[in-house]
């Protein structure tokens, strides 16, 4: 289905974010700007940047314009649906340097990789709202993925998220995803970026997204102290 203006507009300003032209704090071309370039009504503008704001990409300045968020946010592990990225979202942190390594047997078999294939593995900690650590993500994509998006091997964040920018560059969006809930004993690795105790309990879950043709595009990691996490069920119970 073709692009309608607004989402060609709003993929365009997502592309100059993720390749650094416009970085965190900068100011974003004006409204006029836009329409002129575009040729499209003031409206068109403003849903575009609709789309961006909810996505967590840019904020409103009053008397300014639209800048690129300073923070950005990223949802935890599992429970993705098709919302807003801002709804759900927490700020976060990088750790460390995405690096190709060997994934661990369940993630190299949710990504259906052959024994010692490597991966694409970035970390990031996402944050209570006091700046906190709430839950540990290891994000891997398979090398395929990694290839046709190399800012995934890049330090620092991607603005417009990781899912916006894989489905950008390689035409292949998540249709369909599998969460996996599970509890073990923390790591000494995972007690001290998640500053617990050790030994601790937590709970971990493994996200796995798909494309239109069941390929898997990433799978994400998720640990979590057992005190912080919880999971609720609201249904119907009618025949």
């Amino acid at each position: 289905m073709p692009q309608l203006k607004y989402e060609q507009i709003a993929d365009h300003l997502r592309a100059r974010i993720t390749e650094g032209e416009f970085r965190p704090g900068d100011l974003l071309p004006s409204g006029r700007d836009l329409c002129e370039q575009w040729g499209v009504s003031r409206a068109t503008v403003v849903k575009a940047m609709d789309v961006l704001r909810n996505d967590g990409v840019v904020v409103a300045r009053q008397g300014s314009g639209f800048t690129v968020v300073e923070t950005p946010v990223a949802r935890p592990a599992g429970r993705r649906g098709v919302g807003p990225r801002v709804s759900g979202g927490r700020p976060f942190k990088r750790l460390g340097m995405p690096c190709k390594e060997v994934p661990p047997a369940r993630i190299r078999d949710a990504l259906h990789l052959e024994p010692e294939t490597c991966a694409l593995r970035r970390d990031r900690m996402v944050l209570l709202d006091e700046g906190e650590p709430y839950t540990l993500v290891s994000a891997w994509f398979p090398a395929d993925i990694a290839d046709a998006c190399p800012r995934l091997a890049q330090e620092g964040p991607i603005a417009e998220g990781t899912t916006r920018y894989v489905t950008r560059e390689t035409g292949r969006a998540p249709i369909r995803a599998a969460d996996i809930y599970t509890a073990r004993l923390a790591t000494s690795h995972e007690c001290t970026q998640l500053g617990l105790p050790h030994p601790t309990a937590v709970a971990v879950t493994l996200h796995t997204a798909y494309d239109q043709d069941d390929r898997p595009l990433v799978c994400e990691e998720g640990v979590t102290g057992g005190e912080l996490w919880e999971l609720t069920d609201d249904y119907s119970m009618e025949s």
